[in-house]
C-alpha cells in the first residue's frame, strides 16, 4: 500500500494545549515559555509568558523539536535512550545542532492514536515544573507522551 492515513495535531488542539501549559504555568506561579511543534517538528505555536527571559524561547523550542524527534521526552539520554554523559550530550546537541538536539528535561512528544504528532516544550521553571507544566498541556487534549 503505496499511502496511508495519518493524525495531525490541529491549530485548534495546540491552542488547547498552550492554554492549559499557561494555566498551569500560573498557577505553579512561574512565566514559562512554551513551544509546539507537529510531527515533523515545525512550529505551530510559541509564547513567552510575561516575565519569562529571553533564552527560554530556544530551550523551549529545542525541547519539542527533540521530543518530537525522538518520540520519547527530552533526557540526558541519547537517541536511543543510551546513558550519556555530560561530555557525550554536550557532543550530540553540537553534532545535531542546538536548534535540534537537548538534554535538557521539559520536552514531551504527543502521541494520539499511538501516533507521534508533535512535541511540546517548556522553558522557565526547573526541570520538575517544565515537565509539570508539558504533561498538563498534554493531557488537556487527550494525548499521551509515552
Amino acid at each position: 500500500m503505496p499511502f496511508t492515513t495519518t493524525q495531525r495535531l490541529t491549530n485548534i488542539g495546540a491552542k488547547t494545549m498552550m492554554d492549559a501549559a499557561i494555566k498551569k504555568a500560573e498557577k505553579i506561579g512561574i512565566s514559562a515559555t512554551v513551544a509546539i511543534v507537529d510531527g515533523g517538528g515545525h512550529m505551530l505555536l510559541l509564547e513567552r509568558m510575561d516575565g519569562g527571559r529571553f533564552h527560554t524561547v530556544h530551550s523551549s523550542t529545542t525541547k519539542a523539536v527533540t521530543a518530537a524527534s525522538n518520540r520519547r521526552p527530552t533526557t540526558t539520554r541519547g537517541a536511543q535512550g543510551q546513558d550519556l554523559d555530560t561530555l557525550h550530550a554536550i557532543g550530540l546537541s553540537l553534532a545535531a545542532g542546538s536548534n535540534q538536539w537537548t538534554a535538557m528535561e521539559g520536552g514531551f512528544p504527543i502521541f494520539y492514536d499511538k501516533e507521534c504528532v508533535g512535541g511540546i516544550g517548556v522553558s522557565g521553571g526547573d526541570w520538575e515544573q517544565d515537565q509539570e507544566i508539558a504533561q498538563a498541556a498534554v493531557g488537556a487534549v487527550g494525548a499521551t507522551y509515552e
